[in-house]
């Protein structure tokens, strides 16, 4: 199907290379539309029967539920994403910026609604909390300092390719980077501004938006409250699988071919005459290989190279696995016959004792037995996604990554937990369990399965330390020719923006090296 548009062709040397992509993730169906519309052939391979990977939907009688993301933030990456290829993502895609970002519920009793206007959210700050507005203003400002020292150099940009070293924008912003306060962790720099310890625990929570504890990943991940308070947080009307179904008509439109319920078993290579490492050849789908000149793995970095490559002496992935993984998430999807005005799109209920809730992930590899709890009710956007007397509930508990547990006897244990929380935090304690008419669980083990995700990492690694920050895997294979990364185990990092960013890098770096 043409889009009526005249496309730039900047494969100019030679014939455009045809691409496979390995994965229909967020990361890869962005690179496919950025190399579709340079004039590449693509084929994108997904096991799955529908796009988004992580970002999937799941429907259970009259309820539809996402599987994973929830909360978008940066909606100028989807419009540089479509705006590359010439078109314009509100043709796609509707999304609404969330006028209460988030509900928070503490087990004291105190509520606060975290609105999107800065002024307005210190102001509810001061009066729920009894911590001063402009202690937040000045917290948000330095949040902003943090952004303008990093965003553009490194979630723009690749962090591996000797151009971005050599750029004006680098020199720009070198003198800038001491601001980005890579040597405190974010618990002690949210501690220096707040006095009351509900309001470090909120800030604290941005850790775990890539899979990390914030007593121990660098300060730098402050930058991520400023995303969301100051440029805001947005809801997609019908839930967010709606942004992989948008790319995927795009790249539909754009050439792209995308097989669904077709894994791709491994990555074809060869070595190169005369030349150290090898190249990639293709890829092998079923018993059928199908030659490609390039190859896009956006598949976790730790399985596509024991998995895909069948190399388990790599060196990339000796590093890569040094560094300790994400956590995961417990998933229960709950169809409540009943409404509950108290809660908004997106909700938090916050455990007692935050430290010891990630010394039980990150230590001691268990669920916390006082959880911090988070729904989200996409039906309070898109009423369609539950009956008119219901709501659809995705909760999600932090857990450990994959490390021998017995899953089915833990997420009983945290099922429980989470009824008895929630029944108690409502406006009218009701019970929730009686409610449930639709119900569903998806723990650590399932997402490792369904998205190749190593040891059901949500996020690939984490940033529990102060160099696994910047530690990604490149997003240009070092050991072989013609073999590109994308997704949330590479640079730039996790969560739907920086897939999508991931991914955008990709299908540059190959436009510069294929041309």
């Amino acid at each position: 199907m043409s889009t009526g548009r005249t496309l730039p062709a900047d494969f100019v040397r030679g014939t455009a290379p045809s691409v496979a992509v390995v994965g229909a993730g967020l990361g890869g169906l962005s690179a496919a539309v950025r190399l579709a519309s340079l004039g590449a052939k693509v084929t994108v391979y997904e096991q799955q029967s529908l796009p988004g990977g992580k970002a999937g939907s799941e429907t259970r009688g009259g309820y539809r539920f996402d599987t994973g993301p929830s909360l978008l933030t940066m909606p100028y990456v989807i419009e540089r994403i479509f705006a590359d290829a010439q078109a314009d993502w509100t043709d796609y895609l509707r999304v609404e910026k969330l006028e209460v970002i988030c509900n928070y519920f503490w087990q004291d009793g105190t509520r606060l609604h975290a609105y999107g206007d800065p002024e307005r959210f210190a102001a509810e700050v001061e009066a729920k909390l009894g911590e001063p507005a402009e202690h937040v203003l000045d917290y948000l400002e330095y949040t902003r300092r943090i952004h303008e020292a990093a965003s553009e150099l490194f979630l723009w940009n690749s962090l591996h390719d000797r151009r971005t070293y050599l750029s004006r924008l680098f020199w720009s912003r070198i003198w800038r980077l001491g601001r980005i306060d890579a040597m405190r962790t974010m618990h002690s720099a949210n501690a220096s501004f707040f006095r009351d310890p509900r309001l470090v625990q909120l800030f604290d929570r941005y850790a775990t938006y890539n899979g990390s504890s914030p007593y121990r990943t660098p300060a730098t991940l402050n930058i991520i409250p400023f995303v969301e308070y100051v440029e805001g947080g947005y809801a997609v009307n019908g839930g967010i699988h709606a942004l992989p179904r948008a790319l995927e008509r795009f790249a539909g439109e754009l050439g792209v071919d995308i097989r669904y319920g077709e894994r791709v078993d491994r990555i074809v290579t060869e070595a190169r005459r005369g030349r150290r490492g090898s190249r990639v050849r293709g890829v092998e789908v079923g018993a059928r290989f199908v030659p490609a000149d390039v190859v896009v793995s956006n598949v976790d970095v730790s399985v596509t190279y024991p998995q895909l490559l069948a190399d388990e002496r790599s060196k990339q992935l000796r590093r890569y696995r040094s560094f300790e993984p994400s956590s995961s998430g417990l998933v229960f999807y709950w169809g409540i016959r009943g409404r509950f005005p108290e809660l908004t799109v997106n909700n938090i209920l916050f455990g007692s004792d935050y430290e010891a809730e990630f010394r039980a992930l990150f230590d001691e590899r268990r669920c916390p037995s006082d959880p911090t709890i988070y729904v989200n009710i996409t039906s309070k956007v898109t009423p369609s996604d539950a009956p008119d007397d219901g709501e659809n509930w995705f909760i999600l508990v932090n857990a450990p990554y994959v490390d021998g547990q017995d899953w089915a006897s833990e997420s009983a244990r945290m099922r429980e937990i989470v009824i008895r929380r929630v029944s108690t935090t409502l406006v009218d304690a009701r019970s929730v369990e009686g409610m449930i008419e639709e119900e569903g669980v998806m723990t650590p083990e399932d997402i490792a399965r369904r998205t190749m995700s190593y040891r059901g990492a949500l996020y690939g690694i984490s940033s529990n330390s102060r160099l696994a920050a910047f530690a990604r895997h490149p997003n240009r294979s070092p050991d072989y020719a013609s073999l590109y990364f994308c997704g949330g185990s590479t640079h730039p990092g996790g969560g739907m923006p920086l897939a999508m960013l991931s991914g955008r890098i990709a299908a540059d770096l190959i436009r510069y090296d294929h041309a």
